[in-house]
C-alpha cells in the first residue's frame, strides 16, 4: 500500500478499486447499481409525497426507507467515484466529519425503519381490525422520529470521539469512505474502551432490532400458515421471504464488521462487506419493498399509458 502522509489536517480514503482494466470493470457496475437506486429511490419519495393515495403510515415509513437510502448512497458513492476518476483522493476534517457522521446516523436509523415496518407488517397479518389503532400516523411519526433522533444522537457521540483522537500515523484511511473502524486504526492511543461502546451500540441497534425483525415475521408465518388459501399463504411466503432478504443483506455485513474482534478484520473483507449495505441493499429495497408493491405498480403502469 502505498505511503500517504499530509502534513494538514486532511484524511486520504485510499479507495474501493484499483486502477485497473477489472477495476474499471466493477466501478462501471457499481455506478449503473447506483443510478438505479439512485433514480428508484428519488422518484419513491416524490410519489409518496405528491400522491394523496399514499399517504398512509405504512407508505409514510416507506418514504423514510427511501430517503434514507438516497442520502446513504449521495454521502458515499460521489467521493468513491470522484477519488477514482480523477484520483483526488484527499477529503478534509470537516468533510469526513459529515461524511461519519451522516453514514452513522443513517446505519442506526434504518435498522429501526425495518424494524418498524416488519411490526407494521405483524399487526396488518396478525391484527388486522386493530391495524388503524396500533399503526396509525401518530405512532408512525414517532417511529419515525424516534428512529432518527436515537441515530444522530448515537452518530454525534460516536463522530466527536473518533475526531478528537490523536492521529499520529498516515492520514491515509483504507477504505472509500470515512469508516469509524478504519479511522481508529490510525490513532496513536488506545482505542479498546471505545471498541467496547461501538459493540454495544451494535447490539443495540442491529442485534436487538434483527431479533425483533425476526420475531414479528415469525409470528406473520404462523398466522399465514393457517390460512385456508393456498394462493395467499404462497404469496405471504413470497413476501415474508422477499423482505427477510432485503433484512439479511443488511443486517449480516454490519454485525459482521462491527462485533468480531479487530484483531481479526481486514481492510480488504471490510469494504466488500460495506458493498452490500452502501450498494446493493438500496437497490433491493427498491426492487422488494417498493416495485413489488401492488399499488405502486398500478400509480408507474396508469402514468404510462
Amino acid at each position: 500500500m502505498e505511503n500517504y502522509n499530509e502534513n494538514s489536517n486532511d484524511f486520504i480514503l485510499l479507495g474501493l478499486f484499483l486502477p485497473s482494466s477489472l477495476g474499471l470493470f466493477l466501478f462501471t457496475l457499481t455506478i449503473l447499481i447506483f443510478l438505479m437506486a439512485l433514480a428508484d429511490n428519488r422518484c419513491m419519495v416524490l410519489l409518496i409525497l405528491l400522491d394523496a393515495q399514499f399517504h398512509t403510515p405504512m407508505y409514510f415509513l416507506l418514504s423514510q426507507l427511501s430517503l434514507m437510502d438516497l442520502i446513504y448512497i449521495c454521502i458515499t458513492v460521489p467521493k468513491m467515484a470522484s477519488s477514482f476518476l480523477f484520483g483526488n483522493k484527499s477529503i478534509s476534517f470537516t468533510g469526513c466529519g459529515v461524511q461519519s457522521f451522516f453514514f452513522a446516523t443513517l446505519a442506526g436509523s434504518e435498522g429501526l425503519i425495518l424494524m418498524s415496518m416488519s411490526y407494521g407488517h405483524y399487526v396488518a397479518t396478525c391484527f388486522p381490525l386493530d391495524n388503524p389503532i396500533h399503526m396509525n400516523r401518530r405512532v408512525c411519526v414517532l417511529m419515525i422520529l424516534g428512529s432518527w433522533v436515537m441515530g444522530a444522537v448515537t452518530s454525534c457521540a460516536h463522530t466527536i470521539y473518533v475526531l478528537h483522537i490523536p492521529y499520529c500515523r498516515s492520514r491515509a484511511i483504507n477504505h472509500f469512505f470515512c469508516h469509524v473502524l478504519s479511522m481508529l486504526t490510525l490513532a496513536c492511543m488506545d482505542t479498546r474502551i471505545y471498541e467496547y461502546t461501538v459493540f454495544i451500540t451494535t447490539i443495540l441497534f442491529l442485534v436487538f432490532p434483527f431479533l425483533g425483525i425476526l420475531c414479528s415475521y415469525g409470528r406473520v408465518l404462523c398466522t399465514v400458515y393457517r390460512m385456508h388459501s393456498w394462493e395467499g399463504r404462497m404469496k405471504a411466503y413470497s413476501t415474508c421471504s422477499a423482505h427477510l432478504t432485503v433484512v439479511t443483506f443488511y443486517y449480516t455485513p454490519f454485525a459482521y464488521t462491527y462485533l468480531h474482534p479487530k484483531s481479526l478484520q481486514s481492510p480488504e473483507e471490510d469494504k466488500v462487506l460495506a458493498v452490500f449495505y452502501i450498494f446493493l441493499t438500496p437497490m433491493l429495497n427498491s426492487v422488494i419493498y417498493r416495485l413489488r408493491n401492488k399499488e405502486v405498480l398500478g400509480y408507474w403502469e396508469k402514468c404510462l399509458r
